[in-house]
């Protein structure tokens, strides 16, 4: 299986549990990994036969920015399932960063993780 990765697609969300979370926002970053045959694109070199990365991040980019969720793990699962659903993937891997995340000791990032793939 051929891949295409994205990674750190960035967009300010206003997801948390906090109320200053959701008030003020907070960068969200993403990375995604779409597992798909991309075989016939590249012989033919025809973007009909192939997932559009352009279009794939945009797509992130709208749930970031889109309606508040509590959790990160939900905002995983639904960018993962949009994907799998809306694009040519057999499976995907995201990876939410939630890099200024409410946490009271020193840290350098904190990340959920989902694989999902077709039936």
């Amino acid at each position: 299986m051929d891949k295409i990765t994205l990674t750190g697609v960035t967009a300010v969300g206003h997801h948390g549990v906090f109320d200053f979370e959701r008030r003020d926002g907070q960068p969200f970053v993403v990375d995604a990994v779409l597992h798909t045959d991309f075989s016939k694109a590249a012989e033919t070199d025809d973007l009909q036969y192939t997932a559009h990365y352009g279009e794939v991040a945009g797509y992130i980019t709208s749930l970031i920015t889109g309606e508040p969720l509590n959790l990160i793990e939900a905002l995983a699962v639904r960018i993962a399932e949009g994907i799998l659903a809306g694009f040519k993937v057999a499976a995907v891997d995201v990876t939410v960063h939630k890099p200024k995340a409410p946490i009271e000791v020193p840290f350098g990032d904190v990340t959920v993780s989902v694989h999902r793939e077709r039936a």
